[in-house]
């Protein structure tokens, strides 16, 4: 999986792919061509009857300009990466990079341009024989128009691509895919008297002596292959505990796995280390914070003073809103797995307190005396209010309001602003400090549309 999303990323693997596609349909239709296609050339002369001299000039007319409109989308491009990274910020370059629109206009226009070379050498045209692959050179000028169409999508889509909206609802829906997919519902059966398994989990892990296994590299842990460790875990009985969460930075020769079971060996730390990817950077897939830490990041550089965009700030704001409710409406997995019930795995929790911190506080601390941007907090707390659930999420709102008062009290200098954000503050308190979600109260029937 970690491969596979690293292809995914890079700029080399679709292209490469149209390429190859490309190499197999020009080879392919210039062995078509026949005297099956004598028919067509007769009742169609105009369409497809083409000398060897015409054939060679169109093809490489069509040549020449893929290969320029190439140059063309390359330098689009790197303007586009170059102007996302120093607006916005240079984390949200691979999400650039991930984009299959442009991924696929660059394997397109190469794939035409080395389509046409490979039906170029199959014309021949002397005195001793004359071979055209008509229905070769006819589907090259097919593709012709096809690269013109792309090229019009490609600049489109660049258009759009760094525009902060287009760059922010990229970034939330990705984090809030893999939110869903970390973070299990609250009504999962497999939740139901997890506590009573896990408080003994826990007692369990007190007791055990742990052999430390060192990290291979220094660099982000990027993703653990749970389902692998847990075969390892099953097959050599064996208790193993993660020592860093995903997204964390682990250095070289420092522990990232411990081990508790008598069969563990060399081959043991080897076979663990198979299970994870350390890498120069983050993704999102098991990581949710660094998307969350993307759209702070954004929201930073527009804070700045050198950029002072409230606008793009408050942007920013709305999405991690968005992300932070699908996390409140969830259940916090469980640290503990386990196999026929006994305890194989012990892997780092993520917490709802420690990413609502990662959500608001540099922002809050970049927002002093910034009235709209401590409004539009203190309008996304209110609303994870009124989606979180349990106690402990209340408080930690609550204590982030509060936050919000002291840093409007002691940088809001206007007594009309200051008086304002008062009273945004006041009904949002005693709604968290009683520990109300209002949507469980009386809130009205809905409809969801199950499509």
């Amino acid at each position: 999986m970690h491969r596979w999303n690293a292809m995914r990323a890079s700029f080399w693997f679709l292209p490469c792919v149209i390429v190859a596609l490309a190499i197999a349909l020009a080879v392919t239709l210039t062995h078509l061509d026949g005297s099956a296609l004598e028919q067509w050339m007769k009742r169609y002369p105009r369409l497809f009857g083409a000398s060897a001299a015409g054939g060679r000039e169109m093809l490489s007319t069509v040549a020449g300009s893929m290969i320029s409109v190439v140059g063309i989308v390359f330098s689009m491009t790197l303007v586009a990466l170059a102007l996302a990274s120093s607006q916005y910020s240079s984390r949200v370059l691979r999400t650039f990079m991930r984009s299959r629109v442009t991924q696929a206009s660059i394997g397109i226009f190469a794939g035409i341009f080395v389509y046409c070379l490979i039906v170029l050498r199959g014309v021949h045209g002397t005195d001793d024989s004359v071979f055209v692959p008509v229905l070769a050179v006819s589907v090259a000028m097919l593709l012709a128009i096809v690269g013109v169409v792309v090229l019009i999508v490609f600049i489109h889509h660049i258009a759009l691509s760094i525009q902060a909206s287009t760059i922010l609802a990229n970034i939330a829906e990705e984090t809030i895919d893999a939110m869903a997919s970390i973070f299990p519902q609250m009504d999962d059966p497999s939740l139901a008297n997890q506590s009573q398994a896990d408080a003994a989990a826990a007692a369990l892990v007190e007791t055990l002596c742990w052999i430390a296994v060192p990290a291979p590299k220094s660099g982000y842990l990027q993703s653990v292959d749970h389902a692998a460790l847990l075969h390892i875990a099953c097959e050599g009985k064996l208790i193993v505990r993660v020592e860093r969460d995903v997204g964390q930075f682990v250095l070289a020769d420092t522990p990232i796995f411990s081990v508790s079971g008598e069969s563990a060996s060399a081959r043991t730390a080897c076979a663990l280390h198979a299970t994870i990817a350390v890498s120069p950077y983050r993704t999102v897939e098991q990581d949710p914070a660094f998307g969350v830490r993307q759209l702070v990041d954004v929201a930073l550089k527009a804070l700045s003073p050198g950029v002072n965009d409230t606008t793009t700030a408050v942007q920013c704001l709305d999405y991690i809103g968005a992300v932070m409710a699908t996390m409140a409406r969830r259940a916090i997995p469980s640290p503990y797995r386990y196999a026929e019930g006994e305890l194989k795995i012990v892997v780092v929790a993520p917490d709802f307190a420690s990413m609502l911190a990662a959500a608001f506080d540099q922002i809050r601390r970049s927002a002093g005396g910034n009235v709209a941007v401590i409004l539009r907090m203190i309008a996304s707390i209110d609303m994870l209010g009124s989606l979180a659930v349990g106690k402990g999420r209340q408080e930690d709102l609550l204590a982030q309001l509060d936050y919000l008062a002291e840093i409007s009290a002691r940088t809001v200098p206007a007594p009309h602003d200051s008086a304002l954000v008062a009273r945004r503050l006041a009904p949002v308190r005693r709604a968290l400090a009683a520990g109300c979600v209002r949507r469980s109260q009386a809130a009205p029937p809905s409809l969801r549309c199950e499509s």
